[in-house]
């Protein structure tokens, strides 16, 4: 890197916020921009990243000549400061390029899918790390293993998630690739489900050696180079669960059957048949890439899981709160799913922030199915993130069709207000927008009121 300043505009992103860290750890003088203050940007600043949230093209360092300049596509063309790099000739690249030219010339290992993706290149990251063959992992969560979203190492492995958005994943051109999952998603991008199967065949196609696929899946296999394996749960493949048994608490134990023979009594360190399968996904990277079957298996028994991602809260008889980043239809019917296995028998409220316009509108249909299978349904106004508003497009359209019997539709500042109020069993909130900034304040009311009984 001839640069010596490196800039990034939206540097609070989970993406962008694992780049800086690790441009950062080699030396180089990193700052940002991010709109709104949160945990992540506190993060930074606390690792001595400066970052300011006003546009201030004059906290820009350097020049055109001693600082590259990296952004995300949710920064608007009209920012102030964007307008001024193009303006005085910064050289100015995507996170996903930058991810490309760092991952190049090493053995990577990327995990794509419209949902999975960030737990099964997040256990991926611990598997190599606590195997002692080490990695450097961009992860798209805050591992709470490692309470970071970078892992670090000299080992030349690099683990990335790999992002379809933008098709932001065909810059990488991984040595092996997961793909657990294509489903339609980001309409605004690819219009319809046949243009984001030809991005992910693409990618599939960039495959150097190993190629892990979701049992049927229908990924074109004839249009890359690499050896391809199918992986399940427990439909008999070349990586699969047998044996299953599940634990008290919702934790599956396992024998893993993989081409070379059996790992027997593996244990998830994580609850739900999701992320059981999200961790065979991980062992077969694991194992086609030398890591011996008694680590893998340790491993997985040591896995604390991702922020964000089946985050579980608060656990007592009396009352639970789980926290999921799920903003597809698909993953938020697993994820109530893996919940009811969790905690069987109990009565689920869930609280859902819509993410993005468009997406509400192209999935309203497939959202009230899905929530619908929570017992109560709590319903927020949608989180624009880079959208502008589209006429007659409103949470409504999702509470409308929603079948369950228990629901109300409220705005994001009425959440808490409303929270106190309910008889709260099992909750779970879901969205990838703002959603949660209230974790805290929820975490703490519900251990208040469980501590009043």
């Amino acid at each position: 890197m001839e640069y010596g300043n490196i800039y990034m505009l939206g540097i609070g992103g989970i993406g962008m916020s694992a780049i800086a860290r690790y441009f950062h750890s080699k030396g180089l003088n990193v700052s940002g921009y991010d709109r709104t203050p949160s945990d992540i940007t506190a993060s930074l600043q606390s690792e001595g990243i400066a970052v300011h949230f006003e546009e201030r093209p004059e906290m820009i360092p350097g020049d055109n000549k001693s600082t590259l300049a990296i952004y995300t596509p949710a920064i608007p063309e009209s920012n102030r400061e964007l307008e001024y790099l193009k303006e005085k000739g910064f050289r100015l690249l995507k996170r996903s390029k930058v991810l490309g030219e760092i991952a190049k010339g090493k053995k990577t290992i990327a995990v794509a899918g419209t949902h999975g993706k960030t737990t099964t290149s997040t256990m991926i990251g611990h598997i190599f790390q606590s195997s002692g063959t080490g990695c450097d992992a961009f992860l798209g969560g805050i591992s709470k293993n490692y309470g970071s979203n970078l892992l670090l190492s000299d080992s030349g492995i690099v683990v990335a998630e790999a992002d379809e958005f933008d098709r932001s994943f065909l810059q990488l051109f991984p040595d092996t690739a997961i793909i657990t999952s294509v489903d339609a998603d980001h309409l605004d991008v690819y219009h319809d489900y046949n243009h984001v199967m030809e991005a992910f065949c693409e990618f599939a196609a960039q495959t150097e050696r190993y190629l892990i696929l979701k049992e049927g899946l229908p990924i074109d296999d004839k249009s890359t180079k690499a050896k391809i394996y199918r992986y399940s749960y427990d439909t008999p493949s070349d990586f699969y669960a047998s044996g299953t048994s599940v634990l008290p608490g919702g934790y599956f134990k396992f024998d893993l059957n993989h081409p070379g023979g059996t790992v027997k009594d593996c244990i998830m360190g994580v609850p739900g048949r999701l992320n059981a399968e999200n961790g065979i996904a991980a062992a077969a990277a694991a194992l086609l890439n030398g890591i011996d079957g008694e680590k893998v298996k340790k491993a997985l028994g040591s896995f604390l899981g991702v922020k964000r991602r089946m985050d579980i809260r608060l656990n007592t008889e009396k009352c639970s709160y789980i926290d999921d980043y799920a903003h597809h239809p698909k993953e938020i019917e697993a994820a109530i799913k893996s919940i009811r296995d969790i905690f069987p028998g109990r009565r689920i409220t869930a609280v859902f922030q819509p993410h993005l316009y468009t997406r509400t509108r192209d999935f309203a249909e497939g959202f009230a199915s899905s929530l619908s299978k929570a017992d109560r349904l709590i319903l927020l106004d949608i989180y624009p993130a880079r959208e502008l508003p589209i006429e007659g497009v409103t949470s409504r359209l999702i509470f409308d069709r929603a079948s369950i019997q228990s629901k109300i539709l409220i705005r994001r500042d009425e959440l808490m207000q409303c929270l106190e109020k309910e008889d709260i069993d099992v909750l779970v909130t879901f969205g990838a927008g703002d959603i949660d900034r209230f974790t805290g304040q929820i975490t703490d009311m519900l251990k208040g009121r469980i501590g009043k009984c």
